[in-house]
């Protein structure tokens, strides 16, 4: 039994110690994650805490082969694809009004278009949704296995599908940058 089944499996009988040592362990990773798709230290606490909250009440059931890293970063992803599209659908409706009123771009937006992880948070957002997960699971180090149990794909094909992926971002980048 490896470290993180017996972990699992202290999380299930109701151990404490076993859910602080999982959270301790594997915080870092889904709040560096979390904070890389959304660009927000408190949205990504959110979604980190919501993440670690739904292992808790709903421990990975016995039985098969768990991969609880991969399970936590693509609950995290999930969690922050919705923070994302909630954040942009509050965005529409705050800013239609201004915009609407105002013909002067506004000073702060420039700056924050000008910012190189604006960029990069701008090409995520245009990005295939596959695709963004698979780029930011490998970010922030999973294993090209660990990808494919993430992802739920043949570990065969996570090369070709990786590859894909920063194809499509630089080629996006660049043209981002070109405007």
């Amino acid at each position: 039994m490896s470290h993180s089944e017996a972990l699992l499996e202290g999380l299930r009988q109701g151990d404490e110690v076993a859910f602080e040592t999982i959270f301790r362990t594997y915080y870092g990773r889904v709040f560096a994650l979390a904070y890389r798709l959304l660009g927000s230290a408190q949205e990504a606490e959110d979604v980190a805490q919501e993440t670690f909250l739904r292992l808790y009440l709903r421990p990975l059931p016995r039985g098969r082969e768990h991969n609880l890293l991969a399970w936590l970063l693509k609950v995290a992803t999930n969690l922050g694809y919705n923070a994302a599209r909630a954040r942009r659908r509050r965005q529409v409706k705050e800013e239609m009004p201004a915009t609407a009123n105002t013909s002067e771009p506004d000073p702060a937006d420039q700056a924050m278009q000008a910012d190189r992880s604006g960029h990069v948070r701008e090409v995520l957002a245009h990005l295939p949704e596959r695709q963004v997960q698979i780029l930011l699971l490998r970010h922030v180090g999973l294993s090209y296995e660990e990808l494919a149990t993430a992802l739920g794909v043949a570990p065969g094909s996570v090369g070709t599908l990786l590859a894909r992926a920063e194809r499509a971002f630089q080629q996006r980048y660049s043209e981002l940058e070109e405007k």
